[in-house]
């Protein structure tokens, strides 16, 4: 049988170019039939048979380049012409048709000739088919048309910016072909459209920032400012790029927000001070938002906020200053016990006011930043540490947290208003720096409250112990907590004693209730060695007993400036219930025995020093109620003066308290407190220097400051004075040579 007759190169492709015109005819709109089956395979068949002859036969070389030949001669015929006589938006849809109509193209005469994609172009390492012809449109139609494209894109970019409808989905076709021409790479789209996008953004802009920022008010701005963003994000969802869009939103940014922070948040009647003295909190919110968007854009905004409370909080401290000072002037001449101390509450409570008024703005408008946390510390820290009227905020704190759960307190709250408020004030107490001495104020309050039987409840007691011990640690309340347990443990011993008495039927002159403390939880009280009535002696020497057969190896002192007691005064118009302490007691008692006394008799008998004599006989004869009568008379005590019982006295009242003058106890609470804290800087001293060995000054000093403040700040003078002092005591020593060098002694 005869070998069969191979195809001629012209001959073949005559048959191909035929396909070819027909698929251009189709392409073109033309009136053609679609391909069917046979002249499919047909058209396949020749491909195959002229890519599988024998050499010099086989065509697969020939083929591979007229396949390019076809869509460059296409593209040059045809599509060039066509896209060259369009501008603008005309010009995007016959690029967008001729597009479709390429890839139409591609994919038929792709399969046409399907032989060469699987053996020629797989063995020679040669671009697929599909890629040729995309290759084809990028470097002659894309290369040609994409400058005008673009423009043509960008004109319709900023109609749309400017409020026009536009055909999103064209826009997102055309930028496809920006895209897909990158075959995988992002390069054409970044460096043909994404570039110039992003430069006229930002003159776009620019132009408008330049308008907003003389027309409108910071509010207005921001409310533009926010629409602009969130319209470029629809931009990018709509028809860019993903990839754009931290781009594009970055020009943004830079234009309407970081190139006019200073001018927005300082605008006179609308800037940031404004918005935070107004009460704007949706505005501030939106500030927060659209200037966490910029580098650092936050610190300013924090800036304002921290002045502003701070400015806020010394407002406060200012109006109650002026309303204590016109309290004093008013009270002039008048006995006053506790000027301002209403004035004094109100301003603790308005500064809780004020926490929660900002705490609550830096979680709702500041998204809870720790950079506006640390602005609302900072303003506290900034005012609460400032003297009010003459006293610290530790010493107000401990007056008010005094006066919380105290029976008959001036706060009429519930129990929950109690234990909320309790909470808040304890939190405000972690920008006072001065804790030792809200510490010891409140000892001392604590104290008072629980032997004078002032506390409304133990719970509420025990509820401030334990969100101190939270806010300061355990060290800060184990005295406190000490003197709680000591209250239940001393009424367990009263009843202990009532039972013992029954016991050994001993029957006392007067009902006697014995409190036993802890030396070391309680303040220091004076001691003194009172000469008892005779009423009292029998009760105390019972206890005595009691005592000392229940407890071994444990003294008692009697800490009588603690004690009250209750007499009945039989006066001539009525007999009086008194309540005194057991000092005025033990005064007035001296009246059953003597009709008359004189000042030098009163001391004699009690075994007081004068100071203590003076306050007791000056209670008792020339305050609210002149129980004896002072020959002669006047308000102040001297050594002359004559006692005796005023029989005329009476009151409305069938039971009153008679008040002690008060103590200065301001002055021993801060007496007290610098002697703790003397030994504090000492403890901390050594223990740096024993764990050092050696250190310089300066390192020394820092470290002492970081170990204390979180009690106290430390005075850089004091910590030098201590130092000295510990090297007199042989704690420490001077290096020879660098006086600025410490070393340890063991």
């Amino acid at each position: 049988m005869a070998d069969k007759k191979p195809i001629e190169l012209e001959e073949g492709w005559a048959s191909m170019q035929r396909g070819i015109d027909k698929l251009i005819r189709l392409l073109e709109g033309e009136t053609e039939s679609q391909f069917n089956a046979e002249q499919y395979m047909m058209l396949y068949t020749t491909i195959y048979n002229m890519c599988t002859q024998k050499p010099p036969y086989d065509y697969s070389e020939h083929l591979y380049q007229r396949y390019r030949e076809a869509f460059n001669n296409y593209i040059n015929d045809k599509v060039l012409p066509a896209l060259r006589e369009h501008r603008d938006e005309v010009l995007l849809r016959e690029l967008l048709s001729r597009w479709n109509n390429h890839k139409v193209m591609v994919r038929w005469l792709s399969r046409f000739f399907n032989y060469l994609d699987r053996y020629y172009v797989l063995r020679h390492s040669l671009h697929p088919l599909k890629d040729v012809g995309l290759l084809c449109f990028r470097d002659q139609v894309y290369a040609d048309v994409k400058r005008n494209a673009r423009s043509a894109v960008l004109k319709l970019i900023e109609r749309e910016r400017e409020g026009e409808l536009i055909d999103k989905m064209m826009l997102k076709n055309i930028l496809d072909i920006f895209i897909e021409v990158g075959m995988g790479s992002m390069d054409h789209y970044e460096r043909d459209f994404e570039e110039v996008l992003l430069n006229e953004t930002a003159s776009y802009y620019k132009r408008k920032a330049a308008e907003w920022i003389n027309e409108d008010s910071c509010p207005e701005y921001m409310l533009k400012a926010e629409d602009c963003l969130r319209l470029e994000e629809e931009r990018v969802d709509n028809y860019l790029h993903a990839s754009t869009k931290p781009k594009l939103l970055r020009e943004v940014e830079s234009e309407l927000l970081a190139k006019y922070e200073q001018d927005l948040l300082q605008k006179e009647h609308s800037g940031c001070a404004a918005l935070l003295r107004d009460d704007k909190t949706e505005d501030l919110a939106r500030m927060y938002r659209l200037f966490s968007r910029i580098t650092r854009g936050l610190d300013p905004i924090a800036d304002c906020f921290k002045e502003h409370v701070e400015s806020e909080g010394m407002k406060l401290v200012k109006e109650v200053a002026e309303a204590v000072e016109a309290k004093k002037e008013k009270d002039a001449g008048k006995p006053s016990r506790d000027s301002g101390t209403s004035h004094e509450q109100q301003y603790v409570r308005q500064v809780i006011q004020l926490h929660d008024k900002y705490l609550s703005y830096v979680s709702t408008c500041f998204a809870n930043s720790s950079l506006f946390h640390k602005a609302l510390k900072e303003a506290f820290e900034g005012f609460c540490n400032k003297a009010v009227a003459g006293s610290t905020s530790a010493e107000l704190m401990a007056n008010f947290c005094d006066n919380l759960p105290k029976k008959g307190g001036s706060e009429k709250l519930s129990d929950e208003a109690i234990e909320e408020t309790l909470e808040k004030v304890v939190k405000l107490l972690a920008y006072i720096s001065d804790k030792d001495l809200f510490a010891e104020f409140y000892r001392k309050r604590l104290a008072r409250r629980l032997l004078q039987d002032k506390s409304a409840s133990d719970d509420h007691e025990r509820s401030i112990l334990t969100r101190l011990k939270q806010q300061c640690g355990a060290q800060f309340t184990s005295k406190m907590e000490g003197m709680v347990t000591d209250l239940q443990l001393a009424r367990e011993k009263q009843q202990n004693f009532d039972e013992w008495k029954q016991r050994k039927n001993k029957q006392l002159p007067i009902d006697l209730s014995v409190t036993v403390l802890t030396t070391g939880f309680w303040p220091t009280y004076k001691s003194m060695d009172l000469a008892l009535p005779g009423e009292m002696v029998e009760g105390i020497e019972a206890f005595k007993e009691f005592y000392e057969a229940e407890t071994k190896h444990r003294k008692l002192t009697w800490v009588y400036t603690q004690g009250t007691a209750v007499l009945k005064g039989n006066f001539d118009i009525k007999s009086l219930e008194l309540v005194l302490s057991t000092l005025q007691a033990a005064t007035l008692l001296l009246f059953n025995e003597a009709e008359e006394l004189s000042y030098g008799e009163v001391q004699e008998r009690l075994n007081l020093q004068e100071e203590d004599v003076t306050r007791l006989l000056h209670s008792l004869s020339c305050a609210k109620y002149q129980i004896l009568a002072k020959e002669p008379a006047g308000r102040t005590i001297s050594k002359n003066d004559k006692f005796k019982l005023n029989v005329k006295f009476t009151d409305r009242m069938k039971r009153i308290k008679v008040p002690l003058p008060p103590t200065d106890e301001k002055k021993k609470v801060i007496e007290d407190v610098d002697k703790d804290r003397r030994y504090a800087i000492d403890a901390a001293i050594v223990r740096t220097m024993k764990s050092r060995k050696v250190l310089q000054h300066q390192q020394l000093v820092l470290e002492v400051v970081q170990q204390l403040s979180r009690m106290f700040k430390p005075d850089f003078k004091l910590i030098k004075k201590r130092i000295e002092d510990l090297i007199s005591r042989d704690y420490l020593e001077r290096d020879k040579d660098n006086p600025q060098l410490f070393k340890y002694l063991a």
